[in-house]
């Protein structure tokens, strides 16, 4: 692939990656689904998101290897999962759980499901 056909490439993803993240208030992305996660940290971060009862949509990072490989330079944050509110990089399975636990998550989701 020639370098402007790999910078197209890229933008192309990173295009996605912005849709994805404008098009949903409250956005995970994963390694599997929410029904079958496929590392302990997705796991993680889907339990205390479904305890917050509200729907969230999610991209399945090992299905989508182009936005697997690109998301961590847009976001500049290497690791997954990956959790945007609002269009807003929240963080990964250590924050989630952190802010699920001193009660500052539930309220974030619920504010951004009603916005959304």
């Amino acid at each position: 692939m020639s370098d402007d056909a790999s910078q197209a490439a890229e933008e192309e993803v990173i295009a996605t990656i912005r849709s994805q993240i404008e098009d949903n208030p409250i956005l995970l992305y994963m390694k599997g689904s929410p029904a079958a996660p496929q590392c302990g940290f997705s796991a993680q971060t889907v339990q205390c998101l479904i305890a917050c009862g509200e729907r969230f949509a999610y991209v399945d990072i090992l299905s989508n290897p182009e936005i697997r490989s690109t998301l961590p330079g847009y976001a500049n944050w290497p690791t997954f999962p990956q959790l945007y509110v609002n269009g807003e990089l929240i963080g990964g399975c250590d924050i989630v759980t952190e802010m699920f636990e001193s009660g500052e998550l539930e309220p974030l989701i619920k504010g951004a499901s009603a916005s959304g």
